[in-house]
């Protein structure tokens, strides 16, 4: 009995000792760096069978992480809505396993900043929690901005980054399609099957069939640590110090 009560106690010492020493540099990744591709023009309406998330005029689908009893409040106006960092993040009512959305966004022309610090937001494909718990595909200006590549625009954060970048300039509007495959796990809370995704950005594919490590880690490797179901999808409200950016047209169909 004591011995086995010391050696608990000893590797959460242990565990604690190196979190401690963790960094989050520890996992970026700087090359290589993706090509880059010039997109063509896209224009996606919804489908007959979409459940339409935003529809230009309000977030009445929408609320907010923190007190999920209330609506989101970020600024709708022009057709689209912008971030309101002061409120933070904001998730769908819904809750979602498998789906395919299609969501655009826009970075402010006037943008400021550098790496991160540049129109950074998250799109969660499940959020698991508040703050930021979840799975995040990436939202950030990379139209010549440099940073860690499992990092920029289109990847999966701290996880995989983009077969390419193409991204457009700050001031034209994005595309995400996206197909999610929610992972699966046993009565046992063990993992059956890992999250995959399916990305293409300004109709360019670059996330194939990819598959996750487990949520989202800003430090340390991301693992299936906990089981859940059907979650909502989150919108980051990032708090580097540059101009907020936008979103319109969101639709989701569920698979």
């Amino acid at each position: 009995m004591y011995k086995k009560t010391f050696t608990t106690a000893a590797a959460v010492v242990l565990s604690a000792t190196l979190f401690a020493q963790s960094k989050p540099e520890d996992t970026e990744v700087w090359e290589p760096v993706p090509t880059v591709v010039t997109p063509g023009k896209v224009t996606t309406e919804a489908p007959s069978d979409a459940i339409v998330l935003f529809d230009g005029k309000s977030l009445d689908q929408w609320v907010s992480v923190d007190n999920p009893e209330q609506p989101a409040k970020w600024k709708v106006g022009g057709g689209a809505f912008t971030v309101d960092k002061s409120t933070g993040n904001i998730q769908t009512k819904r809750s979602f396993t498998n789906y395919q959305l299609h969501i655009e966004w826009r970075i402010p022309k006037d943008i400021t900043g550098t790496g991160q610090g540049r129109g950074n937001s998250g799109l969660f494909l499940a959020s698991t929690g508040k703050g930021d718990d979840g799975y995040e595909l990436q939202i950030l200006d990379n139209f010549n901005n440099k940073t860690y590549v499992n990092g920029q625009a289109a990847s999966i954060y701290k996880q995989t980054p983009p077969l390419v970048n193409a991204n457009r300039k700050p001031g034209e509007w994005q595309t995400y399609d996206i197909v999610w495959t929610a992972p699966r796990f046993n009565s046992d809370g063990s993992l059956q099957s890992p999250a995959r995704v399916t990305v293409f950005f300004n109709g360019v594919l670059v996330q194939n069939n990819t598959e996750l490590q487990g949520p989202t880690k800003y430090i340390g490797k991301a693992s299936y640590a906990k089981a859940h179901g059907a979650c909502p999808i989150k919108l980051q409200a990032h708090g580097d110090k540059s101009e907020p950016l936008s979103f319109r047209n969101i639709w989701i169909r569920e698979l």
